[in-house]
Formats: structure tokens, sequence, C-alpha cells
């Protein structure tokens, strides 16, 4: 399968291009500007020679025509972005990993949209397709590490059944990586939200924090 990461190159996104690609998909990481994704796809295959990955930079346009889509932007690029690309994203899974947060002074604190989540905006703007929120409380920098095994529990919600199953049945496909059922997407919110109290850890405790939900 192709999964194109519509704003794929920043650390996020590259991220799960790696992971992707390591899992044997074809990867289209697309960007406002084609160059610059071929820039950055050349910045990525650079540091792993020894394997065969199969990532491509494009333009977002290009990116969004994949099988299945992950909107990997900065939050409030999300919805217009999406709804730019709405003919290209009908009728297929798209993933939006966005995280609406604001640092003021040494704190991070979540902002809210009108409709509760950055999830729940893009699907009210791209309503022919199955938005998922997913992917919110991976650290970037472990993504983008093969050589590191990521560990932790990636909380998935929308209102689509069938975009549910193709979403956890992805995450399954990295190793240790465990895809939970939490429900529709009115839970974005929560989600979203909690990425604040992540950071602030990182921040205080100078690591890179992953969820893990024991009793399971």
């Amino acid at each position: 399968m192709e999964i194109g990461i519509v704003g794929g190159t920043g650390p996020a996104g590259r991220g799960l291009a790696l992971r992707f690609a390591a899992a044997g998909h074809a990867v289209a990481i697309g960007s406002r500007d084609a160059a610059r994704a071929g820039d950055v796809v050349a910045e990525v295959l650079a540091g792993y020679p020894d394997r065969t990955l199969t990532i491509r930079g494009c333009a977002n346009q290009e990116a969004a025509a994949a099988e299945l889509v992950v909107l990997a932007m900065p939050w409030d690029a999300s919805a217009p972005t999406a709804g730019a690309l709405a003919e290209q994203l009908a009728d297929k899974v798209v993933i939006c990993m966005s995280n609406a947060l604001a640092r003021v002074g040494k704190e991070f604190y979540a902002l809210y949209p009108p409709r509760g989540s950055i999830a729940a905006d893009v699907q009210a703007t791209i309503p022919r397709s199955g938005v998922v929120a997913a992917f919110q409380h991976l650290p970037a920098r472990e993504l983008a590490d093969l050589d590191q095994t990521m560990v932790g529990d990636v909380l998935v919600c929308t209102d689509h059944p069938e975009a549910l199953d193709q979403t956890m049945a992805l995450i399954a496909e990295i190793p240790n990586l465990r895809a939970l059922d939490c429900g529709s997407l009115g839970n974005a919110t929560p989600i979203e939200a909690f990425t604040a109290v992540l950071l602030q850890l990182n921040r205080r405790y100078q690591t890179h924090t992953s969820l893990s939900i024991s009793g399971i």
C-alpha cells in the first residue's frame, strides 16, 4: 500500500514515513514545495543506506492521492489543507495526528478548536473521508530512529469502523506499538489535549515520553 503523508517534512512526518517504509509500505512525503520534500527524503534515506526503504518526495496534492493519507502539518493548517485537497481525500482513510498546543513560558497548554479537536474540524471539512485521530503521543525523535524499538500505545478514535480497522492494522505492523480503540471521534479532544501533559513531562524530566495503558 502507498501511504501519503501530507505536510510530512517535519519531525513527526519523517518518523512515520520511516516506520511505514520499514514495514514494507511505499510512502510519499508531501510538502507545499515538492523540491523541499525531495530534499527531506534524500536526508532521511541517507541515514539508512543499508535498508531498502521506498520513500519519495512530492507535492501535497500528489501525496493526497495515495491509498491512505496522514495529515502531519501544524495543527492550524490541518483543516484548511484538508479542505483544499477534499477531492483527492474523498472516500479514503485520513489519519490526523495534529495537536493544538501553545507554549506560555515554561508551560504547555492545550488549545480547543471550535469542534473540540483538530480531528473533528478536519472531519467536518472533508465529510466524504473517514477521519481518524491517532499517533498524537509518539515522540518524533524515537519514531525516526529505526534502530530503536518503539514502545507504547497508540490511541485511536473515529466514527468510521472500516477506517478504524485499517488504522489499527497499520499500527500493528510497527513492532511493539499497540493500537487501542478509544471510541468515537468525540474522544479526540482529550487525546489531543493530553499531549501537553507529555510535553511537560519531557521538559521536567529531560526525556521523550510515550503513553502506555495498563490493565488491557
